[in-house]
């Protein structure tokens, strides 16, 4: 059956243009540029009809080997891989190459392709969601974060894709080590501003998820707070990237707060009760021009559900692009409804953050809190992958596990101690464990890093 037969749905032919996909494919056969522009904008997944697929991938073979791209070549390629007769055979290949007068409008027709498939996911989005909706099987919020995903999926134009060999992926990947040779960059991922800890993890990554764990009043939300600081804020970075932060503690109001006092180095009680001197005020002014241009998107709903998390997140990052997600603090988090236990709902927490972080293609930072073990433990009580609270599906799932804390909570008679910080890396994925020091100013609620003569 042809594809007008086969996609029929609900008596009506699925949105396409077969003129758009042979404008396409008769500019890539005329010039190479017209193969990189297309390239850039469409793959073959987004062609309506299966042969304009096959005819695009041979063109892209050919394209790939660095061979000459013509009707010969390209009657040649598709008959080694059996396919010259199923796509019309050579005389299909010339009306396509004769379609089109000339390459110079390769980015319109790549459009007109690209949004009519754009269409036809949307109806296949929704023909999905009604057939889940009648089945009904699952809870009704569990269905639509799966209605969500699918239409988000359609919104980023992402593709399911089968198993992709391995060759496939090698230049992409010498490409990127080249590059990293030529511009010996140690920081290759998100930085966070506190410079030695970048350089061990070198910066934060795509994809990851990042759990940052502490004992109560070690300053986890301070720290994940100065990181969204540097992320979110412009400063003299040519853009900011932007930062979500999910805050299940605090309220917004509290948040901010807590900002701008560390923006500006007010200290936080004269600010929270009033008491601020004739300097303080300038500082907060300055503050609040540079926290003005941030990209920081706040939400202060309290217990909320993975479910909702996702979708929330899904949108903004459809709407602003966001590089970073910060949640304050993932055990005041809900799970699935249908958890059997505390310890399951975090590790289905925990798996759903990792996974939302690769959907989104962005790090994910998620504080926790420890075990009280760690306060039962004899010495310095340095905390340790084995007292992350509730689960071990945390470490399992994290691909960067870090922990704050601050000696003098437990020594506070040493002189040495006070006002620094420990950001002990007690796993991490691709790069080294160790710790790193800083300065804890509590008065701002700010870290700060660690200058050499207080080492």
């Amino acid at each position: 059956m042809n594809e007008l037969g086969r996609d029929i749905v609900l008596g009506k032919v699925p949105p396409q243009s077969i003129e758009a996909e042979m404008s396409v494919l008769g500019a890539m056969l005329m010039e190479k540029e017209a193969i990189t522009r297309a390239v850039e904008q469409i793959s073959e997944d987004v062609f309506y009809r299966e042969a304009h697929r096959k005819i695009f991938t041979a063109i892209l073979n050919l394209f790939d080997r660095n061979e000459p791209v013509d009707l010969v070549t390209l009657t040649e390629e598709l008959s080694k891989r059996g396919e010259l007769e199923e796509v019309g055979g050579a005389t299909y290949l010339a009306t396509v190459l004769n379609s089109v007068p000339s390459a110079a409008n390769i980015d319109y027709y790549s459009k007109i392709v690209k949004e009519k498939a754009v269409l036809r996911g949307l109806i296949n989005a929704g023909t999905a969601i009604l057939n889940m909706a009648y089945q009904a099987e699952g809870e009704a919020s569990e269905i639509l974060d799966q209605a969500e995903r699918l239409i988000f999926g359609v919104i980023q134009r992402k593709v399911s894709r089968d198993f992709v060999p391995l060759r496939e992926m090698l230049y992409d990947t010498f490409e990127a080590i080249e590059t990293l040779y030529k511009d010996k960059r140690a920081i290759t991922g998100i930085p966070s501003g506190f410079i030695d800890f970048d350089i061990k993890t070198s910066g934060f990554q795509p994809s990851d998820l990042i759990i940052i764990a502490g004992r109560p009043s070690m300053g986890k939300t301070s720290f994940a707070l100065n990181i969204a600081q540097y992320v979110g804020a412009k400063r003299d970075k040519p853009k900011p990237a932007p930062v979500a932060i999910f805050s299940l503690e605090m309220s917004k109001e509290q948040l901010v707060q807590r900002i701008l006092c560390s923006e500006a180095r007010v200290d936080a009680i004269k600010l929270r009760t009033g008491y601020l001197g004739e300097t303080d005020w300038p500082k907060l002014t300055t503050a609040a021009g540079v926290l003005n241009e941030a990209e920081i998107y706040i939400d202060d709903t309290p217990s909320i559900s993975i479910l909702e998390l996702r979708a929330k997140a899904r949108r903004l990052k459809a709407s602003h692009d966001i590089r970073l997600i910060i949640i304050d603090y993932l055990q005041l988090m809900q799970g699935p409804a249908k958890s059997e236990s505390r310890q399951q709902e975090i590790s289905d927490i925990s798996r759903s953050l990792k996974s939302l972080a690769r959907e989104l293609n962005v790090p994910i930072i998620a504080l926790s809190q420890l075990s009280r073990a760690v306060e039962t433990r004899g010495g310095e009580r340095r905390p340790q992958l084995s007292d992350l609270r509730e689960s071990g599906a945390l470490e399992q799932d994290a691909d960067l596990v870090a922990f704050i804390y601050r000696p003098e909570l437990y020594r506070p008679e040493r002189a040495a101690d006070k006002g620094i910080a420990e950001v002990i890396i007690g796993k991490q994925r691709n790069g080294p464990t160790g710790t790193v020091k800083l300065t804890f100013i509590k008065e701002y609620t700010k870290f700060e890093n660690l200058t050499r003569t207080e080492e």
